[in-house]
């Protein structure tokens, strides 16, 4: 009996115990020995493993470096730079504790910037044409990926940093957890002033005081006890919303002052350019008869000669555009120049240029109300200008009103002396070619060339301002009106008033002027475009303009400080179009020479009017 139970027993005691054991040996033959060595870094983890749910998660970049500081090799960044890591050691703690707060200010603003970012580039690209790659053109990519290889050199991460910090100490002087404690804002507020006196109008970490960073860590140990008394986040976002919210506001009554200011000092006259007219009217009504006229008046219906026409009650700016006409001039006798002025000034002009002849030209001054033909049954824009409708939109108060087209409120478009260039043919009758120029150029080159054009048929000689988007037609005509949509291209490259060559016999041929009349009729309510001479212009002379070369004529000098200066150089004519006029303090001063140089300002009128350069 005992045999045959011995033999099941061992039997069992096999399948149970040694098998097993012979089972692992035999995989464990399999392992090497590099497999109980490995580098603990090269473990992983399995990637279907589940966070904890009772512990909040953080993220490998929850928390990062500061960032470094560049300086160059110099005994005095040197030393920042050590002031720098220590701060970074000794403050490690701080800014991590308040590391969360300093997200949330960054999570707003960032949010902002991308948001104005994103409506600007819907709006450029709904506003700039796209431009398809040329056949063969090749993207630079290999630029590309070099630009975006270079490493960023971070020079203000300091001052960048003390203007955070005042913006959260703000924060904190106007939350209500943090307003009941009287220790802290006492703490913070004295700290803000040693932010604000330290920071000064740094704007590189290099220009910073050297005590700037015992400030810096002074008031983040503040703002960490702020923190403390305040941990609510979703106030301190809304708080940080509303600073936004109102320095956007601030930013746009800031613009609107700024553009009103602007446009109030373009439109006010100098003491000197007031004196100026006084003394010289005094003086001509003093002149007997005789005294009082001009020379050469024979050559004032010559066509043989080169004519200019010039309109404009500044005596001192004609004087300039005159006289730097003349200086450049080949042949000063052949040019003519008619200048029209308006009844305040009439005397004035007359006795500058009596008691300033330019050289051996010619000069004819006249009185815009002598001209009887000029009415308001003849002119539509007079009746419109003498309109109840007219005088209400530039004299009568707009409180609290925002008008978009502030520059068209300028008394000056009122007067009629800005539309006489639409009335050549009949103030020079006998007349075939006229150079119109505006008072607030500057000739440079001899201008008699234009004369000898072949303007083939067209009726206007000017330089195209195409080159921008925003000098095309639907830049100044309206053109939701069906009207203007279907008689213009809006894409039809625009020109300049200030210097132009005008063929008066091909202008009575195709009747300029009465087509000028029709649009001004049709335009009575100021629906197809607003005030100004340039839009009528554009529609008058539409397709009849003879485009020159750019050189004839340089805009922008008196609004864009930017100008090209070997464009300014080339030109024949400068123009100082804009509201920074050259004879007032806020024109732009490297322009200013080009102007002030055909200004004697030894001349005696000059000296009795205190006018200097």
């Amino acid at each position: 009996m005992k045999m045959r139970l011995r033999k099941p027993v061992l039997a069992f005691l096999f399948l149970t115990v040694l098998a097993p054991i012979l089972l692992y040996t035999d995989k464990l033959s399999t392992f090497s020995a590099d497999d109980f060595f490995q580098e603990p870094s090269s473990l992983t983890l399995n990637p279907d493993a589940r966070a904890l749910n009772l512990l909040p998660q953080e993220s490998s970049t929850a928390l990062k470096e500061p960032l470094g500081i560049v300086y160059s090799q110099n005994s005095t960044e040197t030393e920042n730079a050590r002031r720098t890591r220590q701060l970074n050691e000794e403050s490690n703690t701080n800014v991590i504790g308040d590391n969360r707060s300093t997200d949330i200010i960054r999570q707003v603003t960032t949010h902002h910037q991308q948001h104005n970012k994103t409506q600007k580039l819907k709006l450029s690209l709904s506003t700039e044409p796209k431009q398809e790659p040329q056949s063969g053109e090749k993207k630079p990519a290999k630029a590309k990926s070099e630009k975006r290889n270079q490493p960023d050199v971070v020079t203000d991460a300091r001052v960048r940093q003390m203007k955070d910090q005042l913006i959260r100490a703000r924060v904190y002087l106007s939350l209500s957890a943090t307003r009941t404690n009287a220790h802290f804002i006492r703490e913070l507020r004295l700290h803000m002033k040693e932010v604000q006196k330290a920071l000064g109008d740094a704007t590189k970490d290099s220009d910073l005081h050297k005590n700037a960073f015992d400030k810096l860590r002074a008031m983040e140990q503040t703002l960490a006890k702020g923190k403390q008394i305040q941990d609510d986040c979703t106030a301190v976002v809304k708080k940080l919303r509303a600073i936004i919210h109102s320095t956007e506001e601030q930013l746009i009554v800031h613009k609107k002052q700024t553009l009103f200011l602007t446009h109030l000092t373009a439109k006010t006259v100098p003491k000197g350019l007031h004196c100026l007219p006084l003394r010289l009217s005094a003086d001509y009504h003093s002149l007997n008869s005789s005294a009082q006229q001009f020379t050469n008046e024979e050559k004032l219906q010559d066509p043989r000669l080169f004519h200019y026409a010039l309109f404009s009650d500044n005596v001192l700016a004609t004087a300039v555009v005159v006289n730097s006409t003349v200086s450049n001039a080949k042949d000063s006798s052949r040019h003519v120049f008619h200048i029209v002025t308006d009844r305040l000034n009439y005397a004035a002009m007359r006795m500058w240029f009596l008691a300033n002849p330019p050289a051996n030209a010619t000069i004819e001054v006249q009185n815009v109300e002598e001209f009887t033909w000029l009415n308001a049954s003849y002119s539509p824009v007079l009746q419109q200008l003498a309109s109840r409708k007219m005088i209400d939109y530039y004299f009568k108060s707009h409180h609290g009103e925002l008008d978009p087209n502030l520059k068209f409120r300028n008394p000056k478009y009122l007067s009629i002396m800005n539309h006489l260039r639409f009335y050549l043919p009949e103030i020079f009758p006998k007349l075939n070619k006229v150079v119109f120029l505006d008072d607030d150029i500057v000739v440079q080159k001899d201008l008699s060339g234009l004369w000898s054009l072949d303007m083939t048929g067209k009726v206007n000689g000017a330089v195209e301002t195409c080159g921008e988007s925003f000098h095309r037609f639907d830049r100044y005509l309206n053109f939701s009106n069906p009207l203007i949509a279907k008689n213009f291209d809006p894409h039809a490259c625009g020109w300049a008033y200030g210097m132009n060559i005008f063929d008066l016999e091909e202008w009575k041929k195709q009747n300029i002027t009465g087509i000028y009349h029709r649009w001004q009729n049709l335009n009575e309510e100021r629906e197809l475009w607003k005030l100004g001479t340039l839009p009528p212009g554009l529609i008058t002379f539409y397709k009849r303009v003879f485009p020159l070369e750019k050189s004839w004529h340089v805009l922008g000098l008196g609004y864009n400080p930017n100008v090209n200066q070997k464009e300014i150089e080339r030109a024949a004519v400068i123009h100082y179009n804009g509201n920074l006029k050259p004879w007032l303090e806020i024109g732009i001063a490297k322009f200013r020479g080009y102007w002030s140089r055909f200004v004697d300002y030894d001349q005696a009128y000059m000296r009795e009017c205190n006018m200097s350069p």
